[in-house]
């Protein structure tokens, strides 16, 4: 029966009918022959997890998930807006119902005490503390192991190990036991690690009637950006990153997430952002039976101070550029337009890093030469450097002829050599894509004049017969 298929989960339907999870299929067929299986997708039950993850960001932005089944919300201080504890649950099991979902939740003073109600809870109890220690074992979370062992040894209960020692109890089954036990009972802290770290600015809208137009909706996301700007003005900030979340009224949520290459806080620009990737989203907001909140979050804020335009508008035509590379970011992908930003080393093909345009740091100088002298580096680099058949002067001297994609080359003016060292943490062997051994760069120029950047990988007392490769071409 190793290899026989067996039920993962079951409705309340089929619990009635005797069925449960770990059952075969076959067993369950022949109790109930037009039993309706389908198969198990754990990838699918995550994604709709998160999905309804996403939607409780309407109570609380601390919200973290315990798969395969569960939510965790740290409701503190935010109660209140929902008329109190007994308000907030049933707002959330009347939106869950609304998507055919069944909701088992408790609530307690920690997310460990508040999960093992939750799961294992059969008798309610007049507080707290009771009803943690009528809890089984298998409340604590342990390995199976362990809990066969608690069990062999007649504990039973939650309550049966907090009367006990615990440094017999971590002697006997383990430190992971103690602790568990000890987070439990709320000696302990539980924390629960969000989804999301909380925005720096946040701003919502609530509606009385939920509003079925999505173009509404987005009017509501403009009028938030105008008081986002308010308060990044106060902090002289500008954002980032803008998060627009549209909460429907059966509890599940859309979130559209814009980038920006500089920091802004013009709602103009931020909605023109926005509509660009509305427009090119595969499946299109959907409402439902309506949006009853619109939320938006500026996550990532960094300063902005006045700028002063010049007189002959160069700022403005920077700030052009810029706005032109958030809405190519936005519409064609945020890894498809790309800034190349300079990086410490004197490894020629790692001098750059090619990053996304909106998430690029500030732009760096760049070496450059002097007034009147070649350029340093070719523009077009190839990678990896291609092989070069040469004819040299030995030892150590420039190349006089060489032979690249079958063609010869005569050598008739050269610069060089500029000898770059290998990095001495590096392991010397000698490969191209791990620097191990000193390589001497010439600039040259055939007779026709074009010019290449070429060099010789290894000197003669690192390696016998060192090979030479074209690294790049001068425009």
């Amino acid at each position: 029966m190793k290899g026989a298929l067996r039920l993962a989960a079951v409705d309340a339907q089929a619990l009635a009918l005797g069925l449960e999870p770990g059952l075969p299929l076959a067993d369950a067929r022949a109790r109930v022959p037009d039993l309706a299986v389908a198969d198990h997708d754990p990838d699918a039950d995550l994604a709709w997890l998160e999905a309804l993850a996403e939607g409780c960001g309407r109570y609380t932005p601390m919200v973290a998930v315990d798969a395969p089944d569960g939510l965790l919300l740290d409701i503190s201080g935010c109660a209140h807006l929902f008329g109190g504890e007994a308000g907030l649950v049933a707002d959330i099991e009347a939106r869950l119902a609304q998507s055919g979902l069944a909701v088992r939740h408790a609530l307690a003073g920690n997310a460990a005490g508040a999960r093992a109600l939750a799961r294992f809870q059969t008798v309610p109890a007049a507080d707290e503390a009771t009803a943690i220690r009528r809890l089984p074992v298998a409340a604590l979370g342990l390995d199976p192991e362990a809990e066969l062992g608690l069990r062999r040894a007649g504990l039973k209960l939650v309550g049966d190990l907090a009367c006990r020692p615990l440094a017999g109890i971590a002697a006997r089954f383990g430190g992971d036991a103690v602790m568990a036990l000890r987070r439990l009972l709320g000696e302990a802290d539980s924390p629960i690690v969000p989804r999301r770290t909380p925005p720096t600015i946040g701003i919502e809208r609530r509606f009385a009637e939920p509003i079925a137009r999505t173009e509404y909706a987005l009017a509501v996301l403009e009028e938030l950006a105008g008081e986002a700007k308010r308060l990044l003005e106060e902090r002289k900030a500008g954002g980032r990153r803008f998060e627009g979340m549209f909460f429907r009224s059966d509890g599940l949520a859309r979130s559209i997430r814009v980038e920006t290459s500089r920091p802004t806080r013009d709602p103009a620009m931020v909605m023109r952002l926005f509509r660009e990737r509305i427009g090119a989203l595969d499946d299109p907001i959907d409402p439902g039976f309506g949006f009853d909140m619109v939320r938006l979050s500026v996550p990532l804020v960094e300063p902005l101070a006045a700028a002063q335009l010049r007189l002959e508008g160069g700022a403005t035509h920077e700030a052009e550029i810029a706005a032109l590379v958030d809405r190519l970011s936005t519409r064609l992908g945020r890894g498809r337009v790309r800034r190349l930003v300079p990086r410490d080393t004197h490894i020629p093909e790692q001098a750059q890093l090619a990053l996304p345009a909106v998430a690029a740091p500030p732009p760096a100088a760049w070496d450059a030469a002097g007034p009147g002298d070649p350029p340093l580096r070719p523009i077009h680099l190839f990678d990896p450097p291609q092989p070069i058949d040469v004819i040299a002067e030995v030892p150590d001297g420039p190349p006089h002829r060489f032979r690249w994609r079958r063609d010869a080359h005569e050598v008739r003016r050269f610069e060089g050599p500029e000898r770059i060292a290998a990095e001495w943490w590096q392991r010397a062997d000698g490969a191209i894509d791990r620097p191990g051994l000193t390589r001497d760069y010439y600039r040259v120029e055939d007779a026709r004049g074009r010019r290449f950047w070429i060099f010789r990988h290894g000197l003669y007392e690192e390696k016998a017969d060192p090979a030479w490769y074209l690294h790049g071409v001068f425009a």
